[in-house]
């Protein structure tokens, strides 16, 4: 398995910091792929390595991905039910582990899953614990959003912050799709809500719901969406439960199949409806913050805000749930391009949209600083942390850096041509129309498919498998990401140097005759040779291999 360039760039970072400083602190948004990248970081430093998580379904996630990216290494788990120390990894749930410290063993790092809890108090008597059975265990910690609804700081753990891949980074090379927000004020409850002031942000919002839980404001609420996001799998973050409750109603009775979850609703209820909603049978969610960590839908394509941001993390949180993008064999027919996010309260306005100049910044100051780092100022009332030096924000104090030149930057775009070098793998036009892009590696190959210039299939194939995979439908690059990620996952290092010279060798005899019977012109010279290269036959063979495999997933026949 072949690691994205920033997810490679985030590891070598937070290894260099953990040799530097024994802790750091990586923040890299939903989708970024961080349990790939906590796995790759754990196989690089010494000793026996222990992964806290607060939540069951976040051990078993990061356990099996670990078991992919690192299959020599022995595994344990250290839960309610199994208590083993006997992994290379041991996956343990921090309830439990706190109350079994004198248990902990001599432990060479510890990886934090959601490294935002490391504030509170269980999490601090775990660090303390295995400090005592080695002083010098590192400490690593992994989150999409370090910001704490209690404001508490990170820097009890952390002095250092090695990387942060943004939501606006990952949209750009792909890897995520576009936030198309919209902010709406129904009858005047953006003044009304602004007069409020701060509302806790992981609990009801009993003062919201009084403004914004209306028969006449949710027959508003379910108008608009119906403009803007009818047919769309949403999921709806209200005030409190009973308007989560209340929500639903509204749009059962305007005939969307709608269904509500909150947090003391009965484990087999609640997965039973989340079931039905990611198989679309139900297609609008209501919740009050039940669904902001651990719980990923890919065919979420629209968001709607109906609470109080007072911080950007619940914000974050809540978008991200519609940010990922669509593998079409695990959602059949459902084409995904962008995510709509309908703020019916002041959150965007609050913190801005996710997709404008705050989140562009960061990206261009990445690509033009020349110092990589910096520190939060504590004459300033910072925390003296050492951080990447694009962040605005400090993730570990939440310190708000004072910016130069804020009409700079007005857009930013990666284009095509970056993505393809961003690639350790060569595409191959394979008709010089744009429209069909092949890459191979020993074992698989991908490739980009349109057949109307608008929607874009990215396939792959496995070499010892007869199945062509359909892994994405959306726009080119969202295409060209996804088909590189099959090539990333299905080939090793060895397979992707686009540079090697055997790449650019003069195709064989074998073949340009195998191409010939095909149908392909292809004249040679006196030395036998067709100007063509040895990979790019390669491309062209697997092409017409798996021809019919590749028209039967796109839908069309010869």
């Amino acid at each position: 398995m072949i690691a994205r360039p920033y997810q490679t760039r985030l590891v070598e970072k937070a290894e260099v910091a953990l040799n530097r400083h024994g802790n750091t602190l990586a923040v890299a948004a939903t989708g970024a792929g961080k349990t790939l990248m906590l796995a790759w970081l754990a196989a690089r430093i010494e000793g026996q390595k222990l992964i806290v998580q607060h939540r069951q379904e976040l051990v078993e996630q990061n356990l099996t991905k670990y078991r992919k990216v690192n299959p020599g290494h022995r595994v344990s788990l250290f839960t309610a039910d199994v208590k083993s120390w006997r992994g290379d990894a041991v996956f343990a749930m921090a309830q439990t582990l706190a109350k079994n410290l004198e248990r902990i063993p001599h432990l060479g790092l510890i990886v934090v899953d959601e490294a935002h809890h490391i504030a509170a108090a269980t999490w601090a008597r775990i660090i303390e614990a295995a400090k005592e059975k080695n002083p010098g265990v590192m400490v690593a910690g992994f989150t999409a959003t370090p910001e704490r609804g209690d404001k508490k700081s990170l820097r009890g753990t952390f002095n250092n912050v090695c990387d942060s891949v943004t939501i606006r980074e990952l949209v750009r090379l792909g890897f995520l799709v576009a936030p198309k927000a919209f902010v709406i004020d129904v009858q005047g409850t953006q003044s009304k809500l602004n007069e409020l002031g701060s509302q806790s942000d992981y609990f009801d919002q009993a003062e919201v719901e009084k403004i914004l839980n209306t028969v006449a404001i949710n027959d508003e609420i379910i108008r608009h969406w119906r403009e803007r996001a009818a047919g769309r799998r949403t999921i709806v973050f209200c005030s409190t439960v009973q308007h989560a409750q209340d929500v639903a109603k509204a749009f059962q009775g305007s005939g969307v199949p709608a269904a509500c979850v909150y947090g003391s609703m009965g484990t087999h209820e609640r997965q039973d409806v989340l079931i039905r909603f990611n198989r679309g049978q139900i297609q609008v969610l209501t919740n009050v913050m039940v669904l902001t960590e651990g719980f990923d839908s890919p065919a979420t394509s629209c968001v709607v805000l109906l609470r109080k941001c007072s911080n950007k993390g619940p914000l974050i949180q809540m978008v991200g749930r519609g940010l990922r993008t669509v593998n079409p064999e695990e959602n059949p027919g459902v084409v995904k391009k962008d995510c709509v996010v309908l703020d019916f309260g002041t959150s965007l306005l609050t913190h801005g949209d996710l997709s404008m100049d705050g989140a562009l910044r960061e990206e261009v100051e990445r690509e033009h600083s020349e110092a990589q780092t910096k520190i939060c100022p504590e004459a300033s009332g910072g925390c003296g942390a050492e951080i990447p030096q694009q962040v605005r924000t400090c993730p570990l104090c939440g310190y708000v850096f004072e910016t130069k030149g804020e009409d700079a930057v007005t857009h930013v775009e990666l284009t095509e041509l970056e993505i393809l070098d961003a690639s350790p793998f060569r595409y191959i036009d394979l008709f010089d129309s744009g429209k069909a892009m092949m890459a191979s590696g020993f074992d698989a190959w991908a490739a980009v498919f349109s057949l109307d210039g608008e929607n874009w299939h990215a396939l792959g194939k496995v070499k010892a498998e007869n199945v062509v995979h359909q892994v994405q439908i959306g726009d080119r690059i969202q295409a060209l990401a996804a088909a590189d990620d099959f090539l990333r996952e299905n080939e090793t290092d060895s397979a992707a140097k686009k540079t090697k010279r055997w790449l650019n060798e003069p195709a064989t005899l074998k073949q340009i005759k195998l191409l010939s019977r095909f149908g392909y012109d292809m004249p040679t010279d006196v030395l036998g040779q067709s100007g063509w290269t040895k990979y790019q036959a390669a491309c062209h063979a697997n092409f017409q291999f798996s021809r019919r495999l590749i028209e039967g997933a796109l839908g069309v026949s010869r």
